[in-house]
């Protein structure tokens, strides 16, 4: 079982939103789109649920050409921002829904909804309306009830993004063990990146309807391929200078040398820079140095951080070094 978009195209008028997008989601696999506001990635998820029609291009789910199929058709399941929840039917009734309308009886629609609310951790909550539970105690309840159709492909917009810091992080561990017990195809949409490499199998790096660069967390963060991933992974991002600028002798002309701030030395030995300011994150600080006219930020541990105005020095090692075309941004 595979999930397929070969040529996707899509567009609004006279504006190309996907721009021949190829993109495969193996059996039991959770990939996750990530990508800034804009980039297309609900649009994306509503092509696959068969909400968006295509200029060209195909979605096969299994083998099977589901392009022309209505949404009934495909046996998706897609979780909301919003949850989309019901708000005068209680939670089991919320979760069964879509079984009861496709004339499942009401027994049997009660005990897998009963099923997929334990699987999710809310089976306590299903006498309860959207309104008596909490955001993450409604997000269970979403999950559940796209669980409860026994989808070929999960499809997942943005889901922990309404949920406070806290509850992010702990609903990120469960639906990543969600995906353990049940397994299935899992299409996640999110533009937050902790989210998108904790989370994903591999990632799809979604910029203005193209697909930048598809690999696992470990690939996109090691090897970014161009320099827009290089810059959009990484907090703070990753340094981008000229060849020609204040580290010469790392890259040829022509090209972009990449440096994440943590392989951004501080000591006595390097090239000259000024500490423009310092943030302190916990146990860390960024340093933000000006070397010139390039500004650079350097991650460090908090307690060895310079103090703003202070003249320090700068060294990168080769091996630390990641080479781009200035003109394609593509990695050399």
């Amino acid at each position: 079982m595979t999930l397929v978009l070969d040529g996707v195209r899509v567009t609004h008028g006279a504006t190309e939103v996907l721009h021949g997008v190829d993109l495969a989601v193996a059996r039991d696999e959770l990939l996750v789109v990530l990508g800034p506001s804009g980039a297309g990635k609900s649009t994306l998820l509503r092509v696959v649920a068969g909400l968006q029609p295509l200029a060209a291009g195909r979605v096969a789910i299994g083998g099977r050409d589901v392009t022309r199929l209505r949404p009934g058709r495909r046996n998706v399941a897609m979780v909301f921002q919003t949850y989309a929840l019901f708000p005068h039917l209680t939670a089991a009734d919320n979760i069964a829904f879509g079984l009861i309308v496709r004339d499942t009886p009401k027994a049997e629609a009660r005990e897998r909804a009963h099923r997929a609310a334990t699987v999710v951790g809310c089976a306590h909550l299903l006498d309860r309306r959207p309104g008596q539970l909490s955001g993450g105690e409604r997000q269970r309840v979403a999950l559940a009830r796209a669980l409860v159709r026994e989808p070929d492909v999960f499809l997942l917009d943005e889901p922990l993004s309404n949920l406070d810091a806290e509850l992010r992080v702990e609903m990120r561990a469960e639906l990543k063990a969600l995906h353990g017990r049940v397994g299935g195809m899992m299409l996640h949409v999110t533009h937050d990146q902790v989210e998108a490499l904790v989370l994903g199998d591999r990632i799809a790096v979604l910029r203005a309807g193209r697909i930048e660069q598809v690999g696992t967390p470990d690939e996109i963060w090691r090897t970014p391929a161009t320099t827009f991933v290089a810059r959009f992974v990484g907090s703070p991002p990753m340094n981008l200078l000229p060849a020609d600028g204040p580290l010469p002798g790392l890259a040829s002309t022509g090209q972009v040398i990449g440096v994440r701030p943590a392989a951004v030395r501080l000591g006595a030995d390097g090239v000259a820079a000024t500490v423009e300011r310092v943030e302190v994150v916990g146990e860390d600080a960024h340093a933000y140095l000006r070397l010139g006219e390039h500004p650079m930020v350097a991650r460090i541990p908090a307690a060895d951080r310079p103090a703003p105005g202070a003249q320090v020095r700068v060294a990168v090692r080769e091996a630390d070094v990641h080479v781009f075309d200035a003109v394609t941004g593509q990695r050399v």
